[in-house]
């Protein structure tokens, strides 16, 4: 199997907006709220970090990485007085579940081919060194298939995550400065990324003249140095996620692809995740179900 890095990029802009439901969907913050955390911010913290149970909020900033410390602090442990970690990782399956099925998703889709196949990549991807994924590899499988392929992408964008936050420490990024860089390379819309991960003015300015010190921006934008860093940076995190299709043909590989792909159109189209997310995703396209794998 010759397979590039590219496959790994498209891969993540189809199960990502799957996944994402759960931040973006109203059931979710129904669910959520229903369990009486207070305020989108303790949910989403309550429910991601559920399959590590109760640790210290400590523990959930440095593998979530870019958050504010303070901010992961403000909902954890405070959440699990409230709800226990099962409640949480319950009602975030559940939503995600009622969610997808209001898009119309499992409706005359190959949905058992979509979910048996990213569960499969799931299963074998490597776990050393991720710990958002091992977590929730360690969970139960649900059975029903929309569950299954909520699941399964899940385990595939953790799996993502934890390679991608390894390859910013390695770089010496931090979770802090990774923000400025990402906005810097207009990959997210800065506002957006200051008011989603708790910068004022002031903590943006300080973590953007640290990466003006190390040469990586020229003013608000990417220097020579810093562009050639966040191409280094994005290269190699999809180098490392490729490695969870390495359990599937190639024949496998494009029957995900095109079982898949309609059900991510289905989510892009219902409108609850936004066009524009922390994750940086592409819509550009999501029209062609095929994995170009002879491209």
């Amino acid at each position: 199997m010759d397979r590039q890095p590219r496959l790994a990029r498209r891969f993540f802009d189809r199960l990502e907006p799957i996944h994402a439901v759960t931040y973006f969907a109203p059931e979710a913050r129904a669910a959520l709220d229903g369990l009486g955390y207070r305020g989108f911010w303790m949910g989403y913290f309550a429910a991601r970090s559920a399959p590590f149970g109760v640790v210290p909020a400590e523990v959930v900033a440095a593998a979530f990485y870019n958050f504010a410390p303070h901010r992961v602090a403000k909902a954890l442990p405070a959440a699990w007085e409230i709800a226990s970690p099962a409640d949480a990782l319950r009602a975030r399956e559940q939503s995600a579940v009622e969610a997808l099925r209001r898009y119309g998703v499992g409706d005359g889709d190959d949905l058992g081919t979509a979910a048996e196949l990213a569960a499969k990549a799931a299963r074998s991807a490597a776990l050393d060194g991720r710990p958002l994924f091992a977590a929730n590899l360690a969970l139960d499988w649900p059975e029903e298939p929309v569950a299954k392929l909520w699941h399964a992408v899940t385990l595939l964008r953790e799996h993502r995550g934890d390679g991608h936050v390894a390859v910013l420490s390695s770089v010496g990024v931090s979770g802090r400065e990774c923000n400025v860089l990402h906005a810097a390379a207009n990959r997210v819309p800065k506002q957006m990324i200051m008011r989603s991960r708790d910068y004022d003015d002031e903590q943006w300015a300080h973590y953007r003249d640290r990466l003006v010190r190390r040469g990586l921006l020229d003013g608000d934008g990417l220097s020579s140095a810093g562009q050639e860093l966040k191409q280094r940076i994005e290269d190699t995190t999809d180098a490392l996620a490729l490695g969870a299709l390495d359990a599937l043909d190639d024949d496998e590989v494009e029957a995900l692809f095109r079982s898949l792909t309609p059900t991510t159109r289905k989510v892009v189209a219902a409108g609850d995740v936004p066009a524009a997310t922390p994750m940086g995703l592409s819509r550009d396209d999501l029209d062609d179900d095929s994995a170009r794998l002879s491209g």
